[in-house]
């Protein structure tokens, strides 16, 4: 016990002493320039003859004590933190630093995940609909966003993000179901009781027992931040209903093993106080529902215990491949589906947080509204020094290296994901404060949909072309014969022909597979084919690769997909078919764009996983008993490099008959295995990538990556330096306290971006709610713009409500509610503005202040 003691207090100084000596030029020439400061011309100038990544290096290491971030930023220890500051003081104390500074996102949330599965032993109440939803009531989700938060968070009810585009338009079924969901213990208390009963349980001395055993409710509790005093408070809330309570506290990678690789039928847990990030602005929630409630959300066993329902599903899997043809429909589609899955309620949605980010005030990144700087798709490509060019920066996050890496079904974890990004280079990359995909790897696009459907564009990179009918062209690939090895047609598929409703090409830029990745090998079009049809092949029970995890997710792809093609090699043109139409014309390219993946990589993967020694996913793995397939580090590494072996030696190349058109040659396949050789016994990993960053080192003792700039990148490092405050409206809101019946009242808002007035063309909405002192919404509406005495029209927006409406409304307590969304972010912003209506001879506030005024000795 000593021993393991001492070893885990050594780990985090050996990180420590491995950050100090893993020096640029420790095995290879230093890259960069100096460290001293630049003027502004110097710094212009060096961006300006410089390709890729802005620093030389990023040693990524484990810190999850938020208490010392402030400190280690101050004493030049660390650069930066992944993890949001949920703690009060701390941001004082980081907002207060001379040295320290922060950015700010709003895409993290915080739920209880309950397990619903019927246990191997023992009774499960969660396994109860009824109790899972009565968990809403119990909950007071204010004291959750103000105490344990402290004020950086708001209460969240619905599996849709109060910060997200989504929530303003559905605003009316948003507000009725918060209400419906709202604080009620004693309704709560009610239906657990009931239902505990109804199971067979009886409640001995304040106990609950069950076939004479008491109740258990194991809470799985995370300790790096306020989710310790989250899982706390819902424990003693469980006690206090009679259950008997085991609180289990557990470290990122701890509590993963046993809510997310385990097995949920073995209850080892009950609730787990989870928490999920939205890495962009998500414009788009349709697919929420059928992430977070049904079986082809992810492949693990818990989702594979969801039974939402046949409604739900149905609704679900609608929404999933965007199945309805006006904005109207969709809204209908949401409405049910949210209300069908707060009755599920597999998961018990408590705040969305605003999340504050720290790093050192001369670090200058793009950092995303939603998921903040490890969300940030950009950071790779803006992540720099405020004077200077080149260097090295030390990151911390919570966790590293949580779950295994690979490239099909490996980590998904915020702080992995995170540096996987930075290793490959997409084809498109979303604008950090609206969420709208922009070009990285492709030239433009052409969109083309069904008359009728609710696209729109707003970038100037694509076109958007109506039709009336898209018939997809026979030569089309729509599917894949994992029997035969060979690809499907659509001719073949469909003989009497198929539509689509959408039509997409894709124009990559000049040149794009001239480019290497970084083990020195060229691309070629086979980086593009198998990746697809790897994806196609894990869900046929036909393939040696089949994964029934995959295949829900798979079924839903083919319900909608309608097929692709090869325009053109050289420059590569793809076009893309497909009956999934989404709102945002950007998206839609962004959904069907390529992106290549080093096949050669992928192809001793996959022979580790087809010989049954290996396997993708950890629903795979545990289903086989194998490994779950890691590239970077672990047991994976040996078997891997067998391959590796054997496919040199035999020439291997996956689905011969269809790749062999692909490759650029004969040479390719023995060249790229010698690469990859090389590459491994340098590195001692098989992540290939081509990214701005490429991985050079991975310590999973000491928890600690390392990164370095790839001197091969091709784009200009100034490329994406042009994001930097985002425009988030300031709102407003004035209007009377109290309003007499029979007259009108007048309200007016006032959107402001750094005191300057917002511009209307960039204000898409601003729409209102209005409810009375019951809660109930009375009306709804748009505000209309500008100052009609001043004729300003920037920034002013107005609503008035005629004597006719305030006598519907009646007398008593009312409130206003105000939603705006920009276009210059996705954020939508809110204001409220609590009045009263009253009898007509009724003296208004405004009027008794006056009368005081008049007062002799009044001051």
């Amino acid at each position: 016990m000593i021993k393991k003691i001492l070893w885990l207090l050594l780990v985090p100084a050996l990180a420590l002493l491995l950050v100090l000596l893993l020096r640029p030029g420790s095995d290879e020439p230093e890259q960069g320039v100096s460290e001293d400061p630049m003027d502004e011309q110097a710094l212009s100038q060096a961006i300006g003859q410089r390709r890729g990544a802005l620093v030389d290096e990023v040693v990524f290491t484990q810190q999850s004590d938020v208490g010392k971030v402030t400190g280690l930023i101050e004493q030049g220890a660390y650069q930066l933190f992944t993890q949001g500051i949920t703690n009060a003081s701390v941001f004082h104390r980081l907002r207060t630093s001379e040295k320290g500074d922060y950015e700010t996102a709003y895409g993290a949330s915080s739920e209880l995940a309950l397990n619903p599965a019927e246990f191997e032993t023992g009774f499960n109440p969660f396994s109860v609909q009824a109790i899972r939803e009565a968990m809403n009531w119990l909950i007071d989700r204010r004291h959750v966003a103000e105490e344990i938060y402290g004020g950086l968070a708001v209460p969240r009810v619905l599996p849709i993000n109060t910060a997200f585009p989504d929530y303003a338009r559905l605003a009316a079924t948003a507000r009725a179901l918060e209400l419906e969901y709202r604080h009620d213990p004693e309704r709560a208390r009610r239906v657990i009781h009931e239902q505990m009963r109804a199971h067979g349980a009886e409640l001995r001395d304040g106990r609950w027992f069950h076939e004479g055993e008491p109740v258990p409710v194991r809470v799985l509790i995370r300790t790096e931040d306020a989710r310790n005093q989250v899982g706390d408070y819902v424990a003693n809330l469980m006690e206090d209903l009679g259950f008997t309570v085991h609180r289990q506290y557990r470290t990122a990678e701890e509590a993963s093993r046993i809510w997310i690789a385990g097995d949920p039928a073995a209850g080892q847990w009950h609730i787990y106080t989870g928490a999920w990030v939205s890495t962009t602005i998500n414009r788009d929630e349709s697919g929420s529902l059928s992430f977070y409630y049904t079986k082809r959300g992810r492949p693990e066993l818990l989702w594979q215990a969801y039974e939402p329902g046949e409604e739900l599903d149905t609704i679900a899997a609608r929404l999933e491949r965007r199945d309805f043809d006006t904005m109207e429909e969709r809204r209908e589609l949401m409405g049910r589906g949210l209300e069908l899955a707060m009755e599920s309620s597999y998961h018990i949605w408590l705040v969305d947080q605003q999340s504050i980010i720290p790093r050192a005030s001369n670090v200058v990144l793009a950092s995303d509204l939603a998921g903040g700087i490890a969300g940030s798709r950009l950071w790779p490509y803006t992540l720099r020094y405020r004077d200077r060019v080149g260097g090295r920066m030390v990151v911390g996050a919570p966790s590293l290296l949580t779950e295994p890496w690979n490239p099909v079904a490996g980590s998904n974890w915020l702080y992995d994901t995170m540096i996987m990004r930075s290793l490959n280079d997409p084809a498109l990359l979303p604008d950090p404060f609206t969420g709208l995909y922009r070009p990285q790897g492709i030239d433009s696009a052409e969109v083309t949909v069904q008359e009728g459907l609710p696209v729109q564009k707003s970038h100037d990179w694509l076109s958007l072309e109506r039709a009336e009918s898209i018939a997809v062209p026979e030569e089309a690939w729509i599917g894949w014969n994992a029997e035969e090895g060979r690809l499907v047609t659509v001719e073949e598929a469909h003989p009497d022909g198929v539509t689509a409703r959408s039509k997409t090409r894709i124009r990559y830029e000049e040149g794009f597979l001239d480019r290497r990745w970084h083990d020195g090998t060229p691309m070629s079009l086979a980086d593009l084919v198998l990746p697809w049809i790897l994806t196609m092949a894990r869900g046929d029970e036909n393939s040696p690769y089949f994964d029934p995890s995959h295949a829900p997710r798979l079924e839903v792809f083919k319900q909608y997909f309608r097929g692709w093609r090869i325009v053109s090699r050289e420059p590569l043109v793809l076009d893309v078919y497909s009956n999934q139409v989404l709102p945002d014309a950007e998206t839609i390219v962004a959904n069907q764009a390529f992106s290549p993946q080093a096949w050669h990589s992928l192809a001793i993967a996959m022979r580790a996983e087809r010989n049954g020694e290996l396997a993708f996913s950890s629903h795979k793995a545990d289903s086989n008993r194998v490994e779950w397939m890691s590239l970077v580090s672990g047991p994976s590494l040996g078997i891997l490099r067998r391959h590796l072996d054997e496919a040199l030696e035999q020439g291997f190349l996956p689905y011969r008959d269809v790749l062999g058109d692909f490759v650029r040659d004969g040479n390719e396949i023995r060249q790229r295995y010698q690469a990859l050789q090389a590459w491994e016994e340098r590195y001692n990993h098989f992540w290939v990538g081509d990214g701005p960053f490429y991985l050079h080192a991975v310590h999973p003792v000491e928890r600690t990556v390392v990164l370095r700039r790839y001197e091969g990148f091709p784009d200009p490092s100034g490329k994406w330096l042009d994001f930097t405050q985002p425009e988030i409206p300031a709102l407003t809101l004035d209007g009377p306290l109290m309003v007499r019946q029979g007259g009108s009242a007048r309200f007016s808002l006032d959107i402001r971006f750094n005191g300057e007035p917002y511009p209307t063309e960039a204000i898409e909405s601003v729409k209102y709610l209005l409810f009375d002192g019951d809660g109930r919404q009375f009306s709804r509406g748009a505000m209309e713009t500008g100052d009609q005495e001043s004729g300003d029209q920037d920034g002013n927006w107005q609503l008035r409500l005629s004597p006719d409406e305030l006598e519907a409304l009646g007398n008593g307590a009312n409130s206003l509610e105000v939603a705006v969304i920009s276009s210059r972010v996705a954020l939508p912003s809110f204001a409220s503005h609590a009045f009263a209506t009253v009898p007509s001879g009724t003296k208004t506030l405004e009027e008794r202040d006056e009368e005081q005024d008049k007062e002799p000795g009044h001051e």
